[in-house]
């Protein structure tokens, strides 16, 4: 894989941030930034590449993978009691 450079701007306030923890970690602004960013697009394609596999389905007529609002939201609803009763 060939390494590129891409420059982005960010705040003061977010430089100085990534500084400190550059100096802290010993690592380089740059690598860090580069690790960030890795992370931040591996996860939001995995979100959009979900939803295109979603739709993708529903193209098809393909519904037996997927749960009605109701039952989506009783699962939700189950699994933050289970977390506030392990909180308790």
């Amino acid at each position: 894989m060939t390494d590129t450079t891409l420059t982005i701007r960010i705040s003061s306030e977010m430089k100085d941030k990534l500084g400190r923890l550059a100096k802290d970690t010993r690592r380089s602004k740059s690598f860090l930034a580069a690790e960030a960013v890795s992370a931040y697009v591996d996860h939001e394609l995995e979100i959009v590449e979900g939803i295109q596999r979603g739709l993708d389905a529903i193209t098809a007529g393909d519904t037996d993978s997927f749960m009605s609002h109701e039952d989506a939201m009783a699962e939700i609803y189950a699994v933050i009691d289970a977390v506030e009763r392990r909180k308790a």
